[in-house]
């Protein structure tokens, strides 16, 4: 498959952008094709004006050439993983204004009014990686992974693509001054299950 791998993040040496190295080279061993959509690396402008803003009455409406080449990338490809860190449990605003530009009326959805077709995004699957600071047993307990991942499925079956899943790397923030081995260990296995979902795509 030819996969669009989306991270945010705003520093490029971050362990967000280490999991999007992990992920990609499991993605290349399992004989895949990608391209990395770094948005902030990219200086994406995540707000939305009124030249991208969707017009109900107009599915056929011209968008900005920013917008249109982020369509045309979207279109080239099979698939698209988002990596994020998790921000107030939600999207960074730099992912969300992604989405709000780019899966836009007529394009990802919406009604073609000249064929009566139902729009929408033009990829077979997609995939949510998301990098949670707390821990497994905190996350589960007030059943955020429940509600977050009810949201995005939902985001992605709206624009028509039922192939959605979420994954979650816990702990992303966690230290351990006393031992630095224990510290190492945490991280290398968060990168090791970041290298299997690209593995295992």
């Amino acid at each position: 498959m030819k996969i669009l791998v989306v991270v945010t993040h705003p520093r490029q040496d971050s362990l967000t952008g280490s999991i999007t190295k992990q992920l990609t080279q499991g993605l290349s061993e399992a004989g895949h094709e990608y391209e990395v959509a770094d948005l902030y690396a990219e200086g994406f402008n995540p707000l939305v004006y009124p030249p991208d803003e969707p017009d109900w009455d107009n599915p056929n409406k011209v968008y900005t050439a920013e917008a249109l080449r982020e369509m045309e990338r979207i279109r080239n490809h099979d698939a698209i993983i988002f990596v994020f860190p998790l921000w107030w449990f939600g999207l960074p605003a730099m992912l969300k204004g992604y989405i709000d530009r780019t899966w836009n009326n007529g394009f990802a959805y919406g009604k073609d009014e000249v064929t009566d077709e139902r729009f929408k995004l033009p990829v077979q699957k997609i995939s949510w990686v998301s990098l949670v600071g707390g821990t497994q047993p905190h996350f589960e307990k007030h059943e955020h992974d429940v509600t977050i991942t009810r949201h995005l499925n939902y985001l992605a079956g709206y624009v028509g693509v039922k192939d959605s899943d979420v994954h979650y790397l816990y702990d992303t923030i966690a230290k351990f001054p006393d031992d630095p081995e224990k510290e190492k260990d945490h991280y290398d296995a968060l990168l090791a299950e970041a290298y299997r979902l690209g593995l295992q795509f």
